[in-house]
């Protein structure tokens, strides 16, 4: 039986707290731009509004295909796999509109708020090789959301800056 997201509590629902908290300040930030301001460069960074919610959509997505299935699934089809591709999660190309990668954002957060509702939060994937990453390290699924969370909340940050840069708009402050 699946607990409705709405019923679940204690860890799994602080969790999702936590995130969607994140989640909203990003959206919040984002509201009411056109598709030109979202692909605007506003400071030296390469970082546009709409890339990050490309970006944070697909790492959020990412990390859940690992806490589910392993290293191999976060490498699955879509994910960055060369340079090129890696730049081009966070701008936003030809063709992508702001209104898109909000709806993606949002169907992703609903897959993951569904797994949250469901996941062991103890299971443990081993890491997948990187520098970046102790050899033979593991993590629970706890560690992947809070990861997210972590991550959300840097890019909602950078995110906040780029928009204060582009026409002195705050989410906070």
């Amino acid at each position: 039986m699946v607990v409705p997201i709405t019923d679940l509590t204690g860890e799994r629902a602080d969790l999702l707290a936590a995130l969607d908290k994140q989640r909203g300040f990003l959206r919040y930030t984002v509201r009411g731009l056109t598709d030109e301001q979202a692909r605007q460069r506003t400071t030296v960074s390469e970082l546009t509004l709409g890339g990050l919610v490309k970006h944070v959509a697909g790492v959020e997505e990412r990390w859940l295909r690992f806490a589910v299935g392993g290293a191999e699934a976060m490498h699955a089809e879509g994910a960055p796999h060369d340079a090129d591709s890696w730049a081009e999660q966070f701008r936003m190309l030809d063709g992508e509109t702001l209104d898109v990668l909000l709806e993606r954002y949002r169907a992703v957060a609903e897959h993951t708020d569904n797994l949250v509702a469901t996941l062991d939060l103890d299971s443990e994937q081993a890491l997948p090789a990187a520098p970046w990453f102790e050899p033979g390290a593991t993590w629970s699924v706890r560690r992947v959301l809070l990861h997210v969370v972590a991550e959300t909340a840097q890019h909602a940050g950078h995110a906040d800056i780029l928009r204060e840069a582009l026409d002195g708009q705050k989410t906070m402050g």
